[in-house]
């Protein structure tokens, strides 16, 4: 069993889609990152690194397996099903590219987008502008490489399941899909997928609001300490075991 500790965000999605897409039991732990759960010791000791999403394998060889950082478990999960990542060096090695593409770039670069556009205290066009030209142009990377392909890999992999989530919002990160009708067509192609679907019924991406989203704002290593100090194990909430029938 697949131990998920999750929250409806990109990243929590895309470990949602790659569980139901290889058939792997799991149960959720949900982790609400707007109150400031992932500050509590016990969620610290799975996910150094205070975020979303996280998994233990209970199954793993040797005993209980945590991995943080969502690109890392999607790596493990693919290793573990013998799915979704090729076996061919080449092939694998073209997956992986574009996995770190979008732990490196897409994601990184489509929240800053968000939060300057949506958050930030202070008007900045400056960091609007920059953070928005610059996801656009990597739409535009993906267009290209969407050229005569219906995957990005050519098969289904990995590298779709990580990007999907991030092109989902586009509208936030303000970007018309219909500017990229390559992109448009993959993601619509995405969203038809069964296992997309019973990962999006988990809950729909949960939107804060902007006192909700002061959690998430201008942590430092003392402010985590603090937030850790303050909180003891959360109770232990378990949504139904899910898994692809």
């Amino acid at each position: 069993m697949i131990e998920l500790h999750y929250f409806p965000s990109p990243n929590g999605m895309k470990i949602a889609i790659m569980l139901e897409e290889c058939a792997l039991p799991y149960r959720v732990v949900p982790v609400d990152i707007s109150a400031g759960e992932q500050f509590a010791p016990a969620f610290l000791a799975i996910s150094p690194n205070n975020k979303i999403p996280a998994i233990v394998d209970e199954d793993a060889p040797g005993g209980p397996h945590s991995v943080f950082e969502s690109g890392a478990i999607l790596w493990y999960l693919a290793e573990k099903a013998a799915q979704l990542l090729p076996a061919d060096a080449a092939a694998r090695s073209h997956v992986m590219q574009w996995l770190f593409w979008q732990v490196g770039g897409l994601g990184p670069m489509a929240g800053q987008a968000h939060h300057f556009r949506a958050f930030a205290p202070e008007r900045v066009p400056y960091g609007i502008r920059r953070y928005t030209d610059e996801v656009n142009r990597l739409y535009g990377v993906l267009e290209r490489r969407l050229a005569a392909r219906d995957w990005i890999v050519d098969d289904y992999s990995i590298a779709d399941i990580a990007c999907w989530p991030w092109i989902r919002p586009h509208e936030r990160q303000g970007q018309r899909l219909e500017e990229f009708p390559r992109v448009r067509d993959w993601f619509t192609r995405m969203a038809a997928r069964p296992a997309v679907r019973r990962a999006l019924a988990l809950g729909d991406e949960r939107l804060l609001d902007r006192e909700q989203y002061e959690v998430l704002l201008n942590q430092t290593a003392a402010k985590v300490r603090e937030q850790s100090g303050r909180r003891g194990r959360p109770p232990r909430k378990s949504w139904p075991p899910g898994s692809a029938p």
